[in-house]
């Protein structure tokens, strides 16, 4: 499987991203995490609007 890192994304060193859209940002994991994990059947995530801080955990895949 071939992997994309689109350039218009922030890597962590363990595979999430943040992709700005406005004001707002998309997170998410990238290509080798997915394939990794392989079936994703839960993910856990904060309310619409919550703050998370950076370097914190926010959420469980």
């Amino acid at each position: 499987m071939a992997l994309s890192f689109p350039t218009d994304c922030r890597y962590s060193d363990s595979h999430e991203y943040t992709r700005p859209e406005g004001d707002l940002a998309r997170v998410g994991i990238s290509a080798f995490a997915v394939d990794q994990l392989g079936d994703i059947v839960f993910v856990e995530l904060p309310a619409v609007g919550a703050a998370v801080t950076q370097g914190q955990s926010f959420g469980t895949v």
